[in-house]
């Protein structure tokens, strides 16, 4: 049954009947605070309901499908995060795909967006696996972790401002909560670059003034409140707008991912990748 009902077993699903859920932007900011954990906070963001709009379309997206998953069940519901939960590099997003993350019930899971950013894990030596296609296909991270800006699939993929500023409770709550670990920040294209600004300087962070603007590969230098840099540094979104036309390549995704693998000091260059040409041969 779309979408899928919390603790009815879907692979990864942390939510039971009894997670409380949020029904507007104070409650999110409220159950988001409260989570001590990032598993009690998949569990809570996985369930919410802040945004009506975005709770419709996510739900009637599930119910009417496309066609080639006519036979397929729909997670229906938002994205948590996903990934290692000690990581030091936080990959921030835009919002999950309609018959992507919104089917699968893991972000960039099972659309071509995916396709790309989990290959180049994979070459970074972040991922087990080149490819995700569902939630139980036994993909993992180490190393990294994956929230996105807005965690329900929006109409046209274009989140409402006001949608935006709802969901940034969880994505600073997830930010909080990655920090001691973190010492890289991937924005994957302008929203997710701006999102991540907003939510870094609500939470104290030291971050450039005037803002940096968006710009593949642009990088700014961020300090959290324990005084520790971190490095922001932007993408172009892996769409098929972008890959598909060649305004992102794969030498230009290995680059930036080279450069936030090389912030942290407890880990080496992957044997036979250097960090720009594509694939290892």
């Amino acid at each position: 049954m779309s979408p899928i009902a919390p603790g009815t077993g879907w692979p990864g699903d942390r939510a039971t009947p009894a997670t409380p859920v949020a029904r507007s932007a104070a409650g999110v900011r409220r159950l988001a605070a409260g989570s001590r954990d990032l598993p009690v906070l998949d569990a809570r963001s996985s369930v919410c309901r802040a945004c009506p709009r975005l709770v419709a379309w996510r739900e009637e997206v599930a119910v009417t499908k496309r066609r080639s998953f006519a036979d397929e069940p729909y997670w229906g519901r938002p994205a948590p995060g996903f990934g290692d939960t000690r990581a030091h590099l936080l990959v921030v997003g835009l919002a999950p795909a309609a018959h992507g993350a919104n089917r699968t019930g893991r972000l960039f899971t099972g659309d071509r967006s995916g396709d790309w950013i989990f290959a180049a894990l994979h070459r970074a030596g972040y991922a087990n696996q080149a490819t995700s296609l569902h939630a139980d296909d036994g993909l993992a991270l180490t190393g990294a972790r994956m929230v996105s800006a807005v965690r329900c699939a929006p109409p046209d993929n274009r989140p409402e401002p006001g949608e935006r500023a709802a969901c940034a409770g969880w994505l600073e709550r997830e930010i909080t909560l990655v920090m001691p670990t973190t010492t890289a920040i991937l924005a994957l294209g302008g929203i997710a670059w701006q999102a991540a600004l907003s939510s870094l300087r609500a939470l104290g962070w030291s971050v450039p003034r005037p803002r940096p603007p968006f710009g593949h590969g642009t990088e700014a230098s961020v300090t959290n409140p324990d005084g520790h840099e971190v490095a922001l540094i932007g993408s172009y979104h892996v769409s098929q707008q972008n890959t598909f036309t060649g305004r992102l390549t794969e030498a230009m995704l290995d680059d930036v991912l080279a450069r936030c693998r090389a912030r942290d000091p407890g880990r080496g260059p992957v044997p036979g990748w250097d960090g720009g040409s594509g694939p290892a041969s």
